[in-house]
């Protein structure tokens, strides 16, 4: 059966990447996803879009919503043109001292000494300039273009999960239905096998049938599992209806799961009968893929 309103449930895992040249740089943004109880973000952008940091984190938070998000903007200069020049004065310095200290040993400086110069303090100064409005609105744009694709790619996970825990569920409702013939025939069998054992042990003539009535009444009633059974086809019942609600998220559907496992628990406890207890084993197994599955949705 192929789901109603798919778009309702969303995955906490996503991915999305777009590289883009604009004039004179090669931006690079990625976004990686991954399902968090808490929102939890780490953003990497480059110094000189520093003053953005705040602007972006908070458009990741508003959209993304949840997850352990980390963000990345890798931007690689490629014109001939960049902020960052090398102090010729302060070069001259650095090598006219290590020239006379080479001297001062006897020995020839090797060429190799200029690339150590180039890593010495303030050789290369870098000027500052102002964000350019302009190209921060490409960049803008991107960093939109990433979001977008990684909401597409947790919805898209989002609709596996969804048709997945429907077939659970739908499932876990079948093996319920197995339950009901098995629990009508289970009653009259404890009872029978109550009053095998009693007349083992005890002279039938000398038993009171009416106090044995009334107390193997009381003692199947505690054995009854119909109210378990109607509660857990409702608890089903809210589940499938959940998932299709615009209020739909993990954190429900991990509850309504609870509520699940509460009732699939008690009917295991009451059971009393091995194959009853062979089809729990099927409810638990499917229950527990189910609640693993819920961590990851949004």
């Amino acid at each position: 059966m192929s789901p109603k309103y798919i778009h309702m449930l969303k995955s906490m895992t996503g991915y999305g990447r777009v590289v883009e040249d604009i004039p004179g740089k090669k931006v690079t943004i990625e976004i990686k996803a991954l399902n968090s109880k808490q929102f939890d973000l780490s953003v990497r952008v480059p110094n000189y879009y520093r003053e953005k940091e705040l602007y972006i984190r908070n458009l990741l938070a508003k959209k993304l919503m949840r997850g352990k998000i980390d963000f990345s903007m890798y931007v690689e200069v490629v014109s001939e043109n960049t902020n960052t020049s090398i102090n010729e004065p302060v070069y001259k310095a650095y090598y006219n001292q290590l020239k006379t200290v080479y001297e001062n040993l006897g020995v020839e400086m090797p060429g190799e000494a200029h690339a150590g110069i180039m890593r010495l303090p303030d050789v290369l100064s870098a000027t500052h300039e102002e964000l350019n409005e302009s190209e921060w609105t490409k960049i803008e744009d991107l960093i939109n273009t990433v979001v977008n694709s990684c909401q597409q790619y947790r919805v898209e996970e989002g609709e596996g999960m969804y048709v997945d825990f429907q077939q659970r569920i739908e499932t876990i409702q079948q093996l319920l239905e197995q339950i009901r013939p098995i629990e009508k025939l289970r009653i009259h069998s404890i009872s029978d096998r109550i009053r095998t054992k009693l007349d083992e042990f005890i002279d039938p003539d000398k038993v009171d049938e009416n106090r044995f009535e009334q107390e193997l009444i009381h003692f199947l009633d505690k054995l009854d599992i119909n109210e378990e059974m109607v509660r857990l086809g409702n608890h089903c019942e809210y589940f499938l209806k959940t998932m299709d609600e615009d209020s739909a998220n993990g954190k429900k559907l991990g509850f309504i799961g609870q509520e699940i496992g509460r009732e699939i628990n008690t009917l295991g406890a009451k059971a009393n009968d091995a194959v009853m207890q062979k089809v729990v084993v099927q409810m638990k197994d499917q229950l527990e893929k189910i609640k693993e599955q819920a961590l990851n949705i949004l």
